[in-house]
């Protein structure tokens, strides 16, 4: 039976309730006039329920579906301005215990090299990523405990935040490892990570028990409730995601909201972040193994469908895209990407060889960070390495409440500026230098308090003299 504040996987996110929200939606997706009326309350920017947002994802009519991106680009623009977050991710270690027939990693794979950073190739690692600009990283790490315990991702961690080098300083870690238990999730809040993220793969059980025969992690229930675990844990904000093309997409979509509803309905605050990657190849992956491959057109209404359905939270898309399937999204809903990524362990400070390659999957963005910094500003956007709201304690209900309020205007364009202003500073090429201090001076016209805008035009003027780290 569903029910939304269940803590019980298969409660929460219940098979018969989605086969009846693909029905609903399957009966009204040429029906204007319920399409309409969930398009006015969209407009609300109170969000969508699961069933609401299935009948926008199946519409068939033209018209209704031109509305569908027009909205999802203005409640983009609404709530996130001009500004997309930068990240990398930082592969720890490939070891893998499970069976996932979709990774690389599974434990069957004898013939990808297995590789773990030790703490000094991580400070290496970390360094490599400085002097590219990052502020922000997502570790990931296979599942093993006796390669991967727990306590070596708490050393990781460690060892990242005390590393500064130049001006080079990594403010945030998000943290992408298995389920664990509400202790170790205590452990890694103690620790300061950002978010916790933690991929699905499918919401369809018997699906998901298919595709992950062995290991930890074919534990659907343990798995799919980790995110209560988390928040039980303290960690204010975790991430979701699926991975499009294992299961009908629409099921997956529909899993995804609910996954969110059951969050807010029993913790008061839905996900921070949903990240929507797709299969693609890799080491002994092929994607064309999988029935469920979804095309750029699906993929871009599936964005867009879920920036309307939840407003406030973040979307992240990673270099498993390409720049053309990346510039597509971006205006429709994603508000963080990666840039200069490195799916291998290792690999940031020391090219690996490709006849070596440990990666989890292939990256089809191939640009460094500074190319995607000037592409991105080209476009008209405003690329941020703010961490501010992390350090400032405005996670979780907090953050929620102001951008609800709409009040995090006020702080993140400000702290993308002077970000951007850092980034300028110490690592840009001159042609992207250029281009960013014209952005910067155009989108200082868009704060509206004076006061703020006296303040931030001081900073931006003391991080031209060598000053750092300021942030509202």
């Amino acid at each position: 039976m569903y029910n939304p504040k269940s803590r019980k996987a298969e409660e929460f996110i219940d098979h018969q309730e989605i086969l009846d929200s693909l029905a609903y939606a399957d009966a009204h997706k040429r029906d204007a006039a319920v399409i309409d009326a969930i398009l006015e309350k969209a407009r609300l920017r109170k969000g969508l329920t699961h069933r609401e947002a299935s009948v926008l994802l199946a519409c068939e009519l033209e018209d209704k579906n031109q509305e569908i991106f027009a909205l999802a680009r203005q409640i983009k623009k609404d709530f996130y301005g001009d500004r997309i977050v930068m990240f990398a991710p930082l592969y720890l270690s490939n070891y893998c215990v499970n069976g996932c027939l979709y990774c690389p990693y599974h434990a069957k794979n004898k013939h990808i090299p297995r590789k773990k950073l030790t703490q000094e190739e991580i400070r290496a690692e970390v360094i490599a990523l400085q002097d590219m600009g990052h502020k922000r990283l997502a570790l990931e790490a296979g599942e093993d405990p006796v390669h991967n315990p727990l306590e070596y991702i708490l050393e990781s961690i460690h060892t990242i935040y005390s590393i500064q080098h130049k001006n080079g300083a990594i403010r945030r870690v998000n943290v992408n490892i298995a389920a664990t238990s509400v202790e170790d999730y205590r452990k890694l809040k103690e620790a300061g990570i950002g978010t916790y993220i933690l991929f699905q793969e499918t919401y369809h059980k018997e699906s998901y028990e298919k595709l992950h025969p062995t290991g930890p992690k074919s534990n659907y229930a343990y798995h799919t409730e980790a995110h209560d675990r988390a928040m039980e844990g303290g960690i204010d904000d975790v991430g979701l995601g699926v991975l499009f093309g294992l299961e009908l997409y629409r099921y997956e979509f529909a899993g995804l909201l609910m996954h969110a509803e059951h969050l807010e309905a029993v913790f008061g605050v839905g996900p921070h972040t949903i990240s929507v990657p797709r299969v693609c190849p890799a080491d002994d992956i092929d994607p064309g193994d999988f029935d469920n491959g979804i095309s750029d057109d699906i993929f871009a209404k599936i964005v867009a469908c879920i920036r309307v359905a939840v407003p406030y939270t973040g979307m992240i898309i990673s270099t498993r895209e390409s720049q053309a399937v990346r510039e597509r999204v971006l205006g429709l809903g994603v508000s963080q990407i990666s840039g200069g990524s490195r799916t291998s362990v290792g690999g940031y400070a020391e090219a690996e060889p490709e006849e070596e390659s440990s990666a989890q999957f292939d990256v089809s963005d191939h640009r460094s960070l500074d190319e995607i910094v000037r592409w991105l500003m080209e476009l008209g956007y405003v690329p941020s390495f703010c961490t501010a709201c992390y350090r400032e304690g405005r996670t979780g209900d907090r953050f929620m409440s102001l951008c609800k309020a709409g009040q995090i205007q006020n702080c993140c364009l400000p702290n993308a500026l002077m970000t951007l202003k850092e980034y300028l500073e110490d690592y840009a090429a001159p042609a992207t230098r250029a281009a960013g201090e014209q952005v910067i001076a155009k989108q200082l016209e868009y704060i509206t308090n004076p006061k703020v805008k006296e303040i931030v035009t001081e900073h931006l003027a003391q991080i031209a003299q060598g000053q750092r780290d300021f942030r509202f």
